[in-house]
């Protein structure tokens, strides 16, 4: 299994992480203590405490080079994500039955999962009372559109976990377009909507949100930092169908090992080394290594394209080499 060694995507912390304490619980009427709200976003803080790679706050710093919208705006909307961001993070620490989340214990082993599941839902509604701060009059339905996406492309995911099918290659990045790319557009999208400019920067958004996947699929099944914060090979254990297990099961398609390994849910450390020695064994460690690099040089020519000489692209290219594998 690889080493990490250097300074990668999975050690950094953010250099600006979106202010948690102004996006505290709307007061409807009056009624709510200081000491309820805590308790409403107990599952929430206790996730924040173990801060993640931000990368999506990364990619709006990158994003606003091109797009110039005002430093309120963009903090809004780093606001917005970082809550749903979060909100997604409880729901599925809960659908997947995690064990850790960011090197500890998951908010539900801590807060039981219906207040944890309480805390996800009210943080969608922070985050939707967050788009009043913006102007831009589609904001709402862009919100929505996306959200939507968000949760077609989890229940797509599930379904194949919870019936054992195998999904294609072509299946598994339109899922990923809709659950990864969802935060990635709906950031991108709110901040075209606050921006001048004229330039779409969608497609790019797509690809870094199949790259970023694609990528941590790769690094949850080879990656020694990935399994302290998240635990060993943990795809496996949540019997997942993530890209390089789709491309083994489907290269032998006679071979019924890795997928009854997969139906197990197995814990056991050995297991999970067979699995992993099975998936080198059908060149699919290799395979997605080759789909992580063809991403990567395509986001660098959609970069290219949309910097157009203006050499304003200088923090997505330092995004772009941290998504190098090393």
């Amino acid at each position: 299994m690889a080493t990490t060694t250097t300074t990668t995507l999975e050690t950094i912390r953010p250099q600006d992480m979106t202010c948690w304490s102004q996006a505290t619980p709307p007061r409807s009427n009056g009624n709510t203590t200081y000491l309820e709200d805590k308790v409403l976003t107990a599952p929430l803080d206790y996730l924040r405490e173990s801060p993640g790679k931000d990368i999506r706050g990364g990619l709006t710093n990158a994003f606003n080079q091109f797009l110039c919208v005002p430093e309120e705006k963009v903090t809004v909307i780093k606001r917005i994500i970082d809550l749903l961001h979060n909100a997604s993070l409880l729901i599925d620490d809960i659908q997947d039955s995690s064990k850790l989340r960011r090197g500890v214990p998951v908010a539900h082993s801590i807060f039981g999962i219906a207040q944890t599941i309480n805390s996800a839902n009210l943080a969608y509604f922070m985050a939707q009372k967050e788009l009043d701060q913006l102007t831009n009059p589609r904001a709402y339905a862009i919100f929505t559109e996306e959200l939507v996406n968000l949760h077609r492309g989890q229940g797509m995911e599930l379904h194949w976990r919870d019936s054992l099918h195998c999904p294609t290659e072509q299946e598994y990045m339109r899922m990923i377009q809709n659950k990864t790319g969802g935060l990635f557009r709906l950031a991108i999208r709110l901040m075209q909507g606050e921006s001048s400019s004229k330039r779409d920067f969608v497609p790019l958004v797509e690809t870094l949100g199949a790259l970023f996947q694609i990528r941590d699929d790769y690094q949850n099944l080879q990656s020694d930092v990935y399994s302290k914060n998240k635990g060993y090979c943990e795809d496996i254990s949540e019997g997942k169908f993530s890209y390089p297990i789709i491309h083994s099961i489907r290269s032998r398609p006679g071979d019924l090992r890795l997928l009854n390994i997969l139906k197990q849910r197995s814990e056991d450390p050995m297991v999970k080394e067979y699995a992993v020695g099975y998936i080198e064994s059908t060149g699919s460690f290799v395979y997605s290594r080759q789909k992580i690099e063809s991403l990567l040089q395509q986001a660098k020519a959609q970069l290219a394209d949309l910097e157009n000489g203006t050499n304003r692209g200088e923090k997505m290219r330092a995004i772009l080499k941290m998504l190098e594998l090393k």
